[in-house]
C-alpha cells in the first residue's frame, strides 16, 4: 500500500500535520483509487540548518 513522506519545516503545529495527512491521504486514494484507510502519511519536520539549496544551508537563507 502506499506511503507517502511530506519533508518540511519542524514548526508545524499538530493542526497543520493533521491537514496535511486528511489532504495528502484524500489525494493518493482518489489517484489509486484505493480506500483512504490503505494510505500512510509520514510527516517529518526538519530543521533549516540540516537543508541546504543551490548550496546554501536553507536557515541562512530565512534570516
Amino acid at each position: 500500500m502506499p506511503v507517502v513522506t511530506v519533508e518540511g519545516p519542524g514548526n508545524a503545529t499538530k493542526e497543520q500535520k493533521k491537514e496535511i495527512i486528511e489532504k495528502v491521504s484524500q489525494i493518493v486514494a482518489d489517484a489509486y483509487d484505493m480506500p483512504i484507510e490503505a494510505i500512510t502519511v509520514i510527516v517529518r519536520g526538519t530543521h533549516p540548518d540540516n537543508v541546504g539549496t543551490g548550496g546554501i544551508q536553507l536557515s541562512e537563507k530565512i534570516q
